[in-house]
């Protein structure tokens, strides 16, 4: 049990040593989108959907991260596999206005 309790600690050090705060912030940004697919995390941050759930979990409050659970629960497009074919971009157009 206390072996358990230690890895889990170190995990939790390590991905404080691994993100900058820019990082960090931007990984929950992408968790929040709707359209950003965790696959997409993934190929930029290294960290699968289970691991992004345990750093939201980790990162935010515990009222936050449930609204967020649920939320995300019920989106397909934060799955490429359950997307549809039709969404081909991870963002709105509008998203990122210039000027």
């Amino acid at each position: 049990m206390d072996i358990m309790i230690k890895s889990a600690t170190s995990g939790l050090q390590k991905d404080k040593n691994r993100f900058k705060p820019d990082e960090i912030s931007r990984i929950i940004e992408m968790a929040w989108e709707d359209r950003t697919p965790f696959e997409a995390i993934e190929s930029y941050f290294g960290l699968n959907e289970s691991a992004v759930i345990a750093f939201m979990r980790r990162e935010m409050k515990a009222s936050s991260f449930r609204m967020w659970r649920k939320r995300v629960s019920s989106r397909k497009t934060k799955h490429l596999s359950l997307r549809s074919p039709e969404i081909s971009r991870g963002y709105c157009p509008t998203q990122y206005k210039r000027g």
